[in-house]
């Protein structure tokens, strides 16, 4: 695969898996009790609902056509938590949904390389489980405007929940580049810890 191929695999992945976990958000937000994703109709798995112009498509096209790196996002779906039949609950669960849906992915996939090893498109695969691991991971991560802030406000209380909230309102700027800092100096080696731990470590790339 060349370098302008596996960029382009790279993008169409990182972004239906970014779009499977905004769905999820939504899915989890209803059945908590918050309809806004579903009338605001993204409570779909039809990309093109999920696109922004900006995140999802020059940005990270513009990324790998010129440095070979990649960041992009899909569109946030909207969430109205007084919407909740119980706040708490509602905030931890529907923060958790996104980044669950892609180690859900990872597993599953992972699954098919541990047991079945010499499929031709194992690599193919292989890749899928980490994109998924690394996706799950940097959204977990407690910085805004990030689902891992969301859910520890969700289960802060008392002091720790007021400080939870002041980090909440700094601006995400701050925690995007905290983020960012994270996503490709640490995160890497943990992402390839749990792959070796789903697929096994006989699999290598």
């Amino acid at each position: 695969m060349s370098g302008f191929q596996q960029g382009l695999f790279l993008y169409i992945i990182i972004i239906l898996s970014a779009i499977i976990h905004e769905y999820a958000h939504g899915w989890m937000a209803y059945r908590e009790g918050d309809p806004t994703a579903k009338y605001a109709g993204r409570l779909t798995l039809n990309p093109i609902v999920h696109m922004e112009l900006f995140g999802t498509v020059l940005l990270p096209l513009a990324l790998l056509l010129t440095t070979n790196m990649f960041f992009g996002y899909a569109k946030p779906v909207p969430i109205n938590p007084n919407n909740f039949k119980d706040q708490r609950r509602g905030l931890i669960l529907t923060s958790a949904a996104g980044p669950l849906s892609n180690l859900l992915i990872a597993v599953i996939l992972g699954m098919v390389i541990r047991f079945f090893p010499g499929l031709t498109i194992s690599p193919l695969i292989a890749y899928i489980v980490f994109i998924n691991i690394w996706l799950a991971l940097f959204n977990l991560l407690p910085v805004p405007p990030l689902d891992g802030s969301k859910l520890l406000f969700g289960l802060a209380s008392g002091r720790a929940g007021r400080a939870v909230d002041f980090l909440q309102g700094t601006g995400s700027w701050l925690g995007i580049v905290v983020a960012l800092l994270l996503a490709f100096t640490f995160l890497p080696a943990l992402s390839n810890i749990i792959f070796k731990l789903i697929i096994g470590s006989g699999f290598s790339f």
